[in-house]
């Protein structure tokens, strides 16, 4: 009787299409937003609730607030003037980036909830003074950059003492605006280089006086202004701003439309909507959680609506959002700072990027549409979704920034030369529509004045905690060029892995994965560069391998219990456990697990055949092609061992050759290869002889 009961279950999962039509509103509705108005969130309360940047700010009105508007729209414009008529020199140029932002930053964020619950909007006395200190020790080198760099940067009493209050002002900016975590760090990291004698074995080094560490700091470009807020103060404040003027013109709005055009009629529906329009977002957001949040306010909902479960739909939500940090062309932001470290041109790093990427969405697309298929769900009836030829010849001029952008990068500019240009080109367009609306079609403009103003205002206000991590990130890259940090925990790396390569991945990923918890994007890669990279670099993993690597790991810690904090967004806003929602998310983002070791121990995945210096060989896209195929095919098993589910719902055993079979193919050669096919071929004929003995049972 028990063996009928789950035969019949099994036929039920089979045949079951659900009735989504008896789910939907009545009302007819002319698109997906008609359809979502009723089940959604509020972005902007979902903001506050769950991005830790947005929950803290202040919101300032009245002169002070429009004060502040003013300095965050001249800061863009500052942006924008270097951008176009060329940089000014590297300290003037990051010393004057940190001024505006450092300003902006304690003029916004409260010194602590307690804080702001006494003062409210209102800022304190104390709060003017940080700004007018940041303005001072920052003005001074804007101002003597000159007479230092004569000095060849012998340090007097002032510089000192300057010295000193910037790093104790980095520090409480970047705990405000990012939190304790990379503060901590730092801390950590400077008392490293004073006490390096009493350190333990390989971790040892001289030690350095207080003046030394304040110098290295202070005065030099390998410290608070070094590398990292060299590429806060040109490139990654550019594409921040050109995000803030894609959302201003309805770019954000448009992803989640043609998402939902695209996807939204599978069985996966809303689920798969949510994997596509991420991947879009993400790639241009610099945060995994507010991307979550963002398009979450909208999928997740619906997700619930049509019959996945909460901590489900928040999960797929989380990893879509966070997989956008590794999605070229922006990828976060990080990509800007990995030219720099590697010298390796942008473009370069994209085309290696590119097909790990697809993997990993492959991968989580795959995972929610079994899943739909073992629920057995449907999408939203085509009538209900937007219509995809209206959309493009309505709204299809939005892409041609991005493909500007694209085109640019890839003929050889320079990112901040494509950024500019960009943003131009969507402010050109955004305008000319707007007045084709107003005096053809005599509607209301979707593109104004006030919106402009607003992109250069949101934009430098996004900035800030970019400008903050990088500032702060600075300190611990100044530490580990002094003490040769770096090179030591490589050789610890190595040598608890015995020399072996295996070992050394494995090190190098749960390093980068505790390193990456709670820090962002941007910061989390800076601290794993320096860190974790040489150890791979020490058994000749390529350089650009090497820097993928790390930045896999750091950005899946996003999503990693216990501090996963995209996860955490997620489920918040579907309601859901948040341990188990994170736990979720990670099952649909195991690709990001593995593929890292592939392209580490094989680099056919990432396109590149040699690094030469700052020169990358790549292999013909044909060549790779016996790697990246069997790679898809592995992700696939992979994924259907996650969702537990092929043709009909597996049995253990199924599940348990379909991940060996995964294993198998993602390690290239002829023989693994054929045991993964045999493995793909052998469950699929026996899962549909099976489905249809019930389903002839049945009848």
């Amino acid at each position: 009787m028990a063996d009928e009961r789950k035969q019949q279950d099994e036929i039920d999962q089979v045949d079951q299409t659900g009735d989504l039509q008896n789910q939907l509103p009545e009302k007819e509705a002319s698109g997906i937003a008609d359809f979502i108005e009723d089940e959604t969130v509020d972005v902007n309360e979902a903001m506050e609730k769950f991005d830790k940047e947005a929950g803290a700010m202040r919101k300032l009105t009245g002169m002070v607030g429009k004060a502040v508007a003013a300095l965050a729209v001249a800061m863009s414009l500052f942006h924008m003037y270097t951008a176009f008529f060329g940089t000014l020199l590297s300290m003037r140029q990051r010393s004057l980036h940190v001024i505006f932002a450092f300003v902006i930053g304690f003029m916004l964020y409260p010194m602590s909830k307690k804080s702001k619950e006494k003062h409210g909007n209102r800022i304190p006395y104390y709060d003017y003074l940080l700004a007018l200190v940041a303005v001072i020790v920052f003005g001074y080198l804007f101002v003597n950059f000159q007479a230092i760099a004569i000095r060849g940067g012998i340090m007097e009493t002032q510089d000192y003492i300057l010295g000193f209050m910037a790093i104790l002002v980095v520090l409480e900016i970047t705990r405000r605006v990012v939190g304790p975590e990379l503060p901590i760090v730092a801390i950590i990291f400077i008392l490293y280089a004073k006490f390096g004698p009493m350190m333990p074995g390989l971790l040892a080094h001289r030690g350095y006086s207080w003046r030394r560490i304040i110098s290295q700091m202070y005065m030099t470009t390998e410290g608070i202004l070094g590398i990292p807020i060299g590429v806060s103060a040109t490139f990654v404040f550019m594409f921040i701003l050109f995000g803030a003027f894609l959302d201003k013109t309805g770019v954000g709005k448009f992803f989640i439309d043609m998402a939902f055009g695209l996807t939204g009629h599978l069985k996966s529906g809303p689920a798969m909507s949510a994997v596509v329009a991420s991947g879009f977002m993400g790639s241009i957001s610099g945060s995994s959680v507010a991307n979550t949040v963002t398009t979450g306010a909208f999928t997740i909902p619906l997700m619930k609506k049509v019959g996945y479960k909460p901590h489900f739909a928040g999960a797929v939500e989380a990893a879509s959002s966070t997989g956008g940090q590794i999605m070229p062309p922006v990828m976060g932001a990080a990509a800007f700072i990995m030219a720099e470290f590697t010298g390796i041109a942008y473009v370069n790093i994209v085309i290696a990027a590119i097909i790990p990427a697809l993997l990993y969405y492959f991968a989580v697309g795959a995972i929610v549409h079994l899943e739909a298929s073992k629920l057995g769900l449907e999408g939203i009836p085509k009538d209900r979704l937007p219509n995809m030829k209206k959309l493009l010849l309505t709204r299809g001029y939005l892409f041609i920034p991005l493909f500007v952008i694209v085109y640019l990068l890839i003929s050889g500019r320079t990112p901040l030369f494509a950024a500019i240009y960009s943003i131009m080109t969507a402010v050109a367009l955004a305008t000319l529509v707007s007045l084709i609306t107003i005096f053809i079609f005599k509607k209301k403009a979707d593109f104004t004045w006030r919106d402009f103003v607003d992109a250069l205002e949101q934009g430098a206000k996004g900035a800030v905690s970019v400008a903050c991590a990088c500032a702060c990130a600075g300190i611990i890259v100044g530490v580990v060029t002094l003490t040769g940090l770096g090179l030591r925990v490589a050789e610890l790396i190595v040598t608890l892995a015995q020399g072996m390569l295996l070992p050394t991945l494995f090190f190098t990923m749960i390093a980068s994965i505790i390193l990456g918890m709670g820090l962002p994007t941007t910061a989390k890669y800076i601290v794993l560069a320096t860190m974790a990279v040489p150890a791979l670099i020490r058994l000749d993993v390529n350089l650009l391998s090497a820097h993928l690597f790390v930045l896999y790991f750091g950005v899946i810690a996003d999503i990693t219990p216990p501090v996963a904090l995209a996860a955490y967004a997620g489920a918040g806003i579907a309601g859901a456990n948040a341990m188990k929602t994170g736990f979720q998310a990670v099952k649909l983002a195991l690709a990001a697990f593995i593929v890292p070791y592939l392209f580490a121990l094989d680099s056919h995945l990432i396109l590149v055949k040699e690094v030469q210096g700052s020169t990358v060989i790549f292999y013909g896209f044909l060549e790779s092609l016996p790697v990246i195929i069997p790679a898809i095919m592995g992700t696939f098993c992979l994924a259907c061992a996650v969702a537990n589910y092929f043709v009909t719902k597996n049995k253990f055993y199924e599940t348990a050759v379909m991940f060996i079979a995964a294993i198998t193919l993602m390690n290239p050669g002829i023989y693994t290869d054929l045991i993964g096919l045999v493995v793909i071929v052998g469950v699929y004929l026996l899962q549909k002889a099976r489905v249809k003995k019930m389903k002839t049972e049945a009848a």
